[in-house]
């Protein structure tokens, strides 16, 4: 599901608002999950790796000035030998500042991990560190599915409210590591499906970027895309692990910018898996599966495009909000609304673009301005959440885009830098010389391998 709502209208330009994902905007959220923001991580480690008792020692720092924790980690320290402790730290009861101020003058080092660092200057946003930590932030939706607006088609049907509020509640539900749940989709719905697929594939061979025509066929022998099934979140999300080792995972409602960019570092994206009203089929308020599995699956089978979007991912750890809005952004004209060159043509690769029949259209018309995709530029542009684009950008190649999202990402302040560890499907914090020497041979051990590759060819 993106970081937004979308509107798509494609039966009159001018008089109803398009498909568009509104960044960071809330609705009605009826099952309020536990706030995170009203609690503080701290991550820190002993003065020396064999000291004794250090555990009960700093436990006794917290509870002598009556803070309460909720969560007590250890583990072994990637930084320096021994172990290193985590802590979840209650707000509202006892005196956390002098805690911490005792905390910081018998530690090895201390980082402060929180949501709410708004009102500590020194804190880094929380992030999560291992896949199943997007567990932790997967109910703190901004809406709830469940929940229609008063001018949303299915607001006066309740068959439609009551399957929105299925979909909403199986994902509410799901937690890292369970199969994805299996649904049985209605006549109506897989009906209103096939409307949308039958109007999209039409376009598909002239509008589309080369990749997702390349990977559309292959899904539809693999994963079921047919005009008569909607497919399944499982099957798709199979088939992408297969291709480059990204997954879908079901969400309930919308996330916000900040946790649903953090997914996508885990090569995770957080997917609906409801569909629109029946009553206007090319329509819809919100993401659904016809703009998850249409617009957006087909391309994160491609590798270098699967590693343009982790990249604007682990950009967003730990980044400040600014940073989140403008890298939100740099979403919001790639991956949902962007359009490439290929063969001296323009085609779409935006989600928002390929499964809106009416805006992939008009994207290629000459009517929209077009601008070279530069995310210093680019994050910075304001852009209509209730018509068509003014303007799109432009990628000269995934490749291309890639490389000027790193090198934007080193413009982030943090004192630390990430990286996915794909075996453990964990995030490592690179902020000592240790761990870039470590680094530095494992890159080292990678040449060798391709230089000797290279002479044997």
């Amino acid at each position: 599901m993106d970081v937004e709502n979308v509107r798509q209208n494609d039966d009159k330009l001018s008089s109803s608002p398009p498909d568009r994902p509104k960044l960071m905007h809330g609705g009605n959220y009826i099952k309020e999950g536990r706030d995170s923001a009203k609690s503080t991580w701290l991550l820190f480690s002993a003065e020396s790796p064999d000291q004794a008792g250090c555990l009960a020692k700093f436990l006794g720092i917290f509870s002598s000035h009556g803070v309460n924790l909720s969560h007590i980690e250890s583990r072994s320290s990637a930084r320096r030998p021994g172990y290193e402790f985590m802590v979840e730290c209650e707000h509202g009861v006892g005196d956390f500042g002098s805690a911490l101020d005792e905390l910081k003058k018998n530690v090895g080092y201390l980082n402060i991990i929180s949501r709410n660092y708004k009102d500590n200057r020194s804190a880094v946003p929380w992030f999560p560190r291992r896949i199943r930590d997007l567990d932790r932030f997967a109910n703190q939706i901004l809406s709830y599915g469940a929940e229609l607006d008063s001018d949303h088609p299915g607001f006066t049907d309740p068959e439609y409210r009551a399957r929105r509020k299925y979909f909403a509640d199986i994902a509410y539900n799901y937690k890292h590591g369970q199969p994805l749940p299996h649904v049985d989709y209605t006549k109506e719905e897989t009906a209103t499906w096939g409307i949308v697929f039958k109007k999209l594939t039409e376009l598909y061979p002239t509008h589309a970027c080369n990749e997702h025509n390349h990977v559309f066929p292959l899904l539809i022998e693999n994963c079921g895309y047919r005009e008569d099934n909607i497919p399944q979140l499982e099957d798709v999300s199979n088939f992408l692990k297969d291709c480059t080792g990204f997954t879908l995972r079901p969400v309930a409602g919308l996330l916000s910018s900040r946790d649903f960019l953090a997914g996508l570092a885990f090569r995770v994206f957080h997917s609906t898996q409801y569909i629109r009203h029946h009553s206007r089929p090319l329509y819809t308020p919100e993401p659904d599966v016809c703009h998850e599995l249409l617009g957006h699956a087909p391309l994160f089978a491609d590798p270098a495009f699967a590693q343009f979007s982790q990249e604007i991912g682990l950009a967003s750890l730990g980044a400040p909000d600014d940073y989140i809005e403008r890298l939100a952004t740099c979403f919001w004209f790639t991956v949902e609304f962007g359009l490439c060159r290929q063969e001296g043509k323009l085609k779409a690769f935006g989600a928002g673009l390929l499964s809106s029949f009416g805006e992939l259209q008009y994207s290629l018309s000459g009517k929209p301005e077009l601008r070279e995709f530069e995310p210093e530029v680019t994050g910075e542009e304001k852009y209509p959440i209730t018509e068509y684009q003014p303007v799109y950008f432009v990628a000269n190649s995934f490749e291309d885009a890639k490389e000027k999202m790193i090198k934007y990402a080193q413009t982030i302040p943090r004192d630390f830098g990430v990286r996915y560890n794909p075996y453990t499907q964990s995030i490592d914090i690179l902020d000592s010389a240790k761990q870039a020497r470590d680094m530095l041979r494992g890159i080292h051990q990678d040449m060798e391998l391709l230089l000797n590759t290279m002479e044997k060819l």
